[in-house]
């Protein structure tokens, strides 16, 4: 009999405290209405920006919100619960860390977007964002040569903070 309660009694404390459900995406702090989202390509006013740029931080937010969080892309502009649009205001390269004789060990390439996230459920609102983020290279390098890099580790930075926008808001 004892060995009968002990039994029932482990189980149960086993069965209370195990996960019912291990993730990395996001599953609980946006509303549960929001089911897909839409990004409208990001636009570039920034004149030294190049033209690739934008759609490629298009492509970035596109990802990164479908691999951090429970939303599916719907390709229908517009036609998600969660819409999302953007313009590149700002793409610069400006020296920093001065040295002697003013010369620059570093330079940091700078670029800021403005976000307009509309939300069309569980009410209208409208939602905005002006992430400016910035990464450091040497000065000796070539910004050609390291920009593709450079602009990968930008995009992650501001995927960030759109992520961080929508799940914060709530």
């Amino acid at each position: 009999m004892k060995n009968i309660i002990l039994f029932t009694s482990l189980l149960w404390v086993l069965t209370s405290c195990w996960p019912y459900s291990v993730s990395v995406r996001d599953t609980g702090s946006m509303p549960p209405e929001w089911k897909t989202f839409t990004v409208k390509t990001i636009e570039s006013n920034a004149a030294n920006a190049p033209l690739s740029y934008a759609p490629n931080l298009s492509e970035s937010i596109k990802d990164g919100i479908q691999n951090n969080t429970r939303l599916l892309l719907n390709t229908k502009p517009g036609k998600g619960e969660v819409n999302i649009e953007g313009i590149i205001t700002n793409y610069t390269v400006v020296p920093v860390a001065l040295q002697q004789g003013d010369n620059a060990a570093k330079n940091r390439l700078s670029i800021t977007a403005q976000f307009s996230i509309f939300i069309t459920v569980p009410k209208e609102q409208t939602m905005k964002l002006t992430a400016t983020r910035f990464v450091d290279y040497d000065s000796n390098t070539d910004l050609a040569s390291a920009e593709n890099s450079l602009l990968e580790q930008i995009n992650e930075q501001i995927v960030q903070d759109v992520i961080n926008k929508l799940l914060a808001n709530w």
